[in-house]
């Protein structure tokens, strides 16, 4: 049997949990879902998990330490977005940029004593599992404080699927055709071949991030070193290109698969009451955000549908593509995004001590 990590893996259960990532991620793309490739994997594993599925006596499992090898990628992508015409526009932009200042805390705020006081989750699981923004962090940070990391990534998964999934449908019963991913809208710059030296350079800032990340820790170091340097790269000009869309698929295929499995053991009532706390975080950030349209769009000298989508609470990639689609500024969507997922994850981790120890001396998981 291989040895991955330290760890010895029946070669039947990574083959057969392979399959079935592959599997959901064929029936995503089939059904149009957005980010098919994190998605697919992540439902058809987590089903299996849930079930206890068994083929051959095997069930699912995946080594989850494999991740971090990983997710610098998504750093780096997001790192692309930090560009010179960004830094031109923010002053105009600063009443919306200002907003998500008071925004993110006051979401994340609500929707913990959602999760903890109506949902009855532990305080660590509430907290890190009501961050409106990063995802991999989220799971990343949940799992140091020792949050229960099945239904923390139910929570952040059901954040992302039912925003990701809501807004673009919304946007297409308006519009009247499909927006976004679905509609098969590509991300500036995604058609362009990665030269040799962005490649290396683009590299550089993944591994030089994924070695600070261990020698420098700050809020979900192994995303945001690489997302850093990358970010730097890309303002000063040294590098123009992106990670090829082969390598961010493969990358959310392996986060798929990881967190997919960590849903083994998690009663199912646990999983129906994070569908519910879910959906109710989700549909009312996103009122507010609809709310943040009207109030700012004339300010900031952008639509009201432009600001809905970068004041929604997730997925960069989805909304940016929806203000493609729609001839919206990808620039201001992309922008606010950045920031929404920065200050998601530096309140979660300067306040999440603070918050959990007040709620420990109130007595800990309400019954």
């Amino acid at each position: 049997m291989p040895q991955i990590l330290g760890k010895t893996y029946s070669t039947g259960t990574l083959v057969l949990t392979v399959a079935i990532g592959i599997a959901g991620v064929i029936v995503a793309r089939a059904i149009g879902a957005p980010l098919p490739f994190m998605f697919g994997s992540v439902v058809a594993v987590g089903a299996a998990a849930v079930a206890r599925l068994e083929i051959g006596g095997a069930r699912v499992a995946f080594p989850s330490d494999i991740r971090s090898l990983f997710v610098p990628v998504i750093g780096v992508a997001i790192g692309g977005s930090f560009t010179p015409a960004l830094l031109a526009e923010a002053g105009v932009w600063a009443p919306s940029l200002l907003a998500l200042v008071l925004y993110i805390p006051g979401i994340h705020l609500a929707g913990f004593l959602l999760c903890h006081r109506i949902g009855g989750f532990d305080p660590a699981t509430a907290w890190y599992g009501s961050m409106p923004g990063g995802f991999i962090e989220a799971i990343t940070m949940g799992e140091e404080r020792g949050a229960e990391v099945a239904l923390l990534t139910a929570l952040q998964f059901l954040r992302l699927v039912l925003c990701i999934l809501l807004v673009p449908l919304a946007f297409t019963l308006i519009e009247g055709g499909p927006v976004g991913s679905a509609a098969g809208v590509q991300l500036p710059g995604a058609e362009r071949g990665l030269t040799l030296p962005d490649a290396a350079i683009l590299t550089a800032c993944g591994v030089g991030g994924w070695i600070l990340s261990r020698r420098l820790p700050i809020p979900a170091a192994v995303v945001a070193w690489p997302m850093l340097l990358s970010g730097a790269a890309h303002l000063t000009g040294i590098v123009q290109g992106h990670p090829p869309a082969w390598l961010v698929q493969a990358t959310q295929f392996v986060i798929g698969l990881t967190l997919g499995v960590r849903f083994s053991g998690i009663a199912r009532g646990a999983l129906v009451r994070a569908a519910g706390i879910s959906a109710s975080i989700v549909v009312g950030t996103l009122l507010v955000a609809a709310l943040a349209g009207w109030l700012l769009g004339a300010l900031v000298e952008e639509s009201v549908a432009a600001v809905v989508l970068a004041f929604s609470p997730g997925g960069l990639v989805e909304m940016t593509l929806v203000a493609l689609s729609l001839g919206l500024s990808t620039v201001y969507v992309t922008a606010h995004h950045v920031l929404r997922i920065l200050l998601a994850v530096a309140f979660a981790r300067l306040a999440g001590d603070a918050v959990l120890a007040r709620i420990g001396r109130g007595g800990g998981r309400p019954q």
